[in-house]
């Protein structure tokens, strides 16, 4: 079984296969953190992942070359790369700042989604004047009417990550909107009404 689509969870059965490539790439560049035979992969400023290889595209439609003069391509994502084996902790842009502490929304989202009850989530950070950005998250319960409280999710979340992962606002809503492939839909997102606990 292979997997791949973002930063891959701890959590997968043991003939998962997790797979790291790009549009740009036309499909999978390494397996299991380690790169395919003409893959060179590194990373750049501040652990932003670099690919190079004969699997790159050219160009974009508009033109537009996207490497650099020694042919380094910079992905967006950000990771890093111990004994030769890529892990991949996410979208650069993903990455939240909050009050000077880098939060991965996905370790967030993994730990939120082992509370009984929970059948889906998504954590983003929200501006904050204080804070530059505070950790929110919305739930999906398997019964709306369940009596999750922001409180009960914090106290979960620092079990097994920092204080400052903690989400300082949930909104329970019925669905999270994604699209076809699975990315989630964030002005959609933001428009939802539903119960919210700060």
């Amino acid at each position: 079984m292979l997997v791949g689509g973002s930063a891959i969870l701890s959590d997968l059965p043991a003939n998962a296969i997790t797979t790291y490539g790009l549009t740009e790439t036309m499909g999978g560049i390494a397996y299991d953190g380690r790169a395919l035979d003409g893959v060179a992969i590194r990373l750049g400023n501040s652990a932003e992942i670099q690919i190079q290889g004969e699997m790159l595209f050219r160009a974009y439609r508009d033109g537009t070359e996207p490497k650099d003069e020694n042919g380094w391509f910079t992905t967006g994502d950000l990771g890093e790369i111990k004994d030769g084996v890529l892990t991949v902790h996410g979208r650069k842009d993903d990455l939240i700042n909050t009050g000077g502490y880098k939060v991965w929304p996905k370790l967030v989202e993994s730990s939120i989604n082992q509370i009984d009850g929970v059948i889906d989530c998504v954590v983003m950070g929200l501006p904050d004047a204080k804070w530059g950005q505070v950790v929110c998250t919305w739930i999906v319960l398997q019964n709306r009417e369940l009596p999750l409280k922001l409180e009960d999710v914090r106290r979960h979340i620092k079990e097994s990550l920092p204080d400052y992962c903690a989400p300082k606002q949930i909104f329970i809503v019925d669905q999270i909107p994604r699209s076809v492939l699975g990315k989630v839909r964030t002005t959609e997102l933001l428009k939802l009404e539903g119960r919210h606990y700060e």
